[in-house]
């Protein structure tokens, strides 16, 4: 195990809810999180998606965004020296890609100043394999969180852990929010990630589930309350990630 999961304070942010880096001057005080995970990131320039954005529903709401970025290259550029300075250890996460691009961004991070590890964001419709794969392509000097899709997070799990054979460079499971479709407003079907606290009694199943595979697992989902996040920390999880919640004005 390349990851010493005993974060203190067991929480931190999911990728997408406080930006690129750390900011001191925020909305949350940096010292309630034990580590600071960064907006998606892939190797080359990311566009928004288009059509709905944003649509509620009760319990939570829709998001479409296409997780829309500047590239790798821009982003350390940016944002590298905040990563060196951070008062809490960074986890980049990156959108996983082709396999070789993949090594390439990982090779990119190895060594930079504050970087304490990769979150892989796995796309929900991946094969056992694939991920297998790309997380072998992640492994080296970062220890690597695999960020499965909820849906289907207990049978990637299964097969990514099956007899023991733990894929190289696996340090831990993180949950990714689950997708949906609702109604658009052109008449058509918006299709994106949901949130909110509707989402809760799913990730809290799936989470207790996982923790007892045998690799540390980070929990997330539907967390709106300090008592959902210690149920959270009861099922087994090392951490818990906060996402909508924190785009309230804090935890």
């Amino acid at each position: 195990m390349k990851l010493d999961l005993a974060f203190d304070p067991p929480w931190m942010n999911a990728a997408g809810s406080l930006g690129f880096a750390p900011d001191r001057h925020g909305v949350l005080e940096l010292s309630r999180l034990g580590a600071f995970v960064t907006h998606p990131i892939s190797l080359e320039k990311r566009s928004p998606a288009h059509g709905a954005r944003y649509l509620a529903y009760p319990g939570g709401f829709l998001l479409h965004t296409g997780y829309p970025n500047p590239g790798l290259r821009t982003v350390l550029r940016r944002h590298g020296e905040q990563w060196g300075r951070s008062p809490i250890p960074v986890i980049v996460h990156l959108l996983c890609q082709r396999v070789e691009e993949l090594a390439q961004a990982v090779q990119r991070l190895e060594g930079l100043p504050g970087v304490a590890g990769i979150e892989l964001g796995l796309p929900p419709e991946i094969e056992a394999g694939q991920a297998r794969a790309l997380i072998e392509a992640a492994a080296g000097e970062l220890p690597v969180i695999v960020r499965l899709p909820v849906e289907r997070a207990v049978e990637l799990a299964g097969a990514l852990t099956k007899n023991d054979a733990q894929a190289d460079g696996l340090a831990a499971f993180s949950l990714g929010p689950p997708r949906g479709l609702l109604p658009a407003p052109d008449g058509g079907l918006a299709r994106g990630r949901l949130y909110g606290p509707a989402v809760f009694p799913l990730a809290l199943r799936v989470v207790k589930v996982l923790s007892s595979m045998g690799v540390p697992v980070i929990g997330a989902g539907g967390v709106y309350r300090m008592e959902q996040a210690e149920a959270m920390l009861r099922a087994g999880v090392a951490a818990v990630q906060l996402d909508s919640v924190l785009w309230r004005g804090g935890w």
